[in-house]
């Protein structure tokens, strides 16, 4: 049996990257998939046929993941056409790097909109059907930044500061409900964001982690399916780095 046969789940910004390689290892995993971007593009009707190839039922949301109404308004629908959410996987997710001195208000209240409101966003209207379920879990995209601070990502690293923060109050709130919450923090990996860093910057980030490698959107998917699946039910209100050993 494969490890999320009868589960659905709800993946915020999944168009593209980490979002992406979940999605696609939720479906080969058996899961029925709803995820969210901004926008419909191409990149979510592609990711569409590719989870609808793999047998299970999928559909794309253009949805504003900060924005608390049209969040649960997207929850509501998922509800009526899938029938429950077992998984919500936060990971939707921008940057605006700069340095504190350049830094602009909107800058700021951006990145927190977008990492950290969203997922009070989409936790707050999933976890009634949760609740009422008596299971589910939820799972926020952290970052080894959120963990270590960064220079020249304040922004960033408080937003996956805080959603550390956040994933620890609710596996509070909710565990006596049978719904867990853990968030994973990635190190670096290589994705569309990271490929637009010049060669040298990514040769120093390598050589400061262990496995002396960056990681691959894929293993940040296997351990988001380990703790989606029955095989984590006793593990809540944890931080688990991806990162290569980076955070040692």
């Amino acid at each position: 049996m494969k490890l999320l046969e009868g589960k659905t789940a709800l993946v915020t910004g999944a168009s593209r990257g980490i979002g992406r390689a979940i999605a696609l290892r939720f479906a080969e995993n058996g899961a029925n998939v709803a995820f969210t971007d901004l926008r419909a593009d191409e990149n979510s009707e592609s990711l569409e046929k590719e989870l609808t190839a793999l047998g299970v039922k999928a559909k794309a949301y253009a949805s504003n993941a900060a924005d608390l109404e049209d969040s649960t308004n997207t929850v509501n629908d998922i509800i009526k056409e899938f029938g429950r959410i077992d998984i919500l996987v936060n990971n939707a997710g921008i940057t605006r790097d700069k340095l504190m001195l350049r830094m602009s208000e909107e800058d700021w209240d951006l990145v927190i909109g977008v990492n950290l409101k969203s997922a009070f966003n989409l936790t707050k209207a999933v976890q009634r059907y949760m609740i009422k379920q008596q299971g589910g879990s939820i799972i926020n995209m952290s970052s080894v930044v959120g963990v270590s601070g960064n220079a020249g990502q304040a922004n960033y690293a408080a937003s996956k500061a805080g959603l550390i923060g956040f994933t620890k109050s609710v596996a509070q709130e909710l565990g006596s409900r049978n719904v867990r919450c853990n968030a994973i923090a990635p190190g670096f990996i290589e994705t569309e964001m990271t490929g637009k860093l010049a060669d040298d910057v990514k040769e120093a980030w390598t050589k400061q982690i262990p496995l002396r490698r960056a990681g691959q959107a894929g293993d940040v998917a296997d351990v988001t399916t380990f703790l989606a699946s029955d095989l984590s039910a006793y593990v809540t209100g944890q931080v688990i780095n991806v990162c290569g050993g980076m955070n040692t």
